[in-house]
């Protein structure tokens, strides 16, 4: 996925913000961007500034690369923790019975 200017400009911005120690906001987005010299639409910055209310930037940094958000997870496991365990127990049963051991002989008995 490649960013646009105009995505690139915010998200470039708000990490200015944040290293700053920074409130991200859509008017100090802009007027980094305005200084910058780049040519944004105003809703980009008000898009980015919402996004990131309230959230810890810095968790989005040191979660890079990661397997995603952990709530939409934890919340499909909750609703369907016993569906999702009966799987694994299967698995479990099935290695068991392919074992040699339950046979009774081994390969080089």
């Amino acid at each position: 996925m490649s960013l646009t200017t105009a995505e690139a400009a915010c998200v470039y911005a708000a990490l200015i913000l944040h290293d700053d120690g920074v409130e991200i906001t859509a008017e100090k987005i802009n007027s980094l961007i305005s200084a910058a010299g780049v040519d944004v639409e105003p809703i980009w910055a008000t898009l980015f500034a919402k996004a990131l209310a309230g959230k810890n930037v810095g968790d989005f940094l040191f979660n890079v690369g990661s397997a995603g958000p952990a709530a939409p997870a934890a919340g499909g496991a909750a609703a369907g923790g016993a569906a999702a365990e009966a799987p694994k127990e299967e698995a479990k049963e099935e290695a068991k019975e392919e074992s040699d051991d339950d046979m009774g002989f081994g390969l080089f008995d």
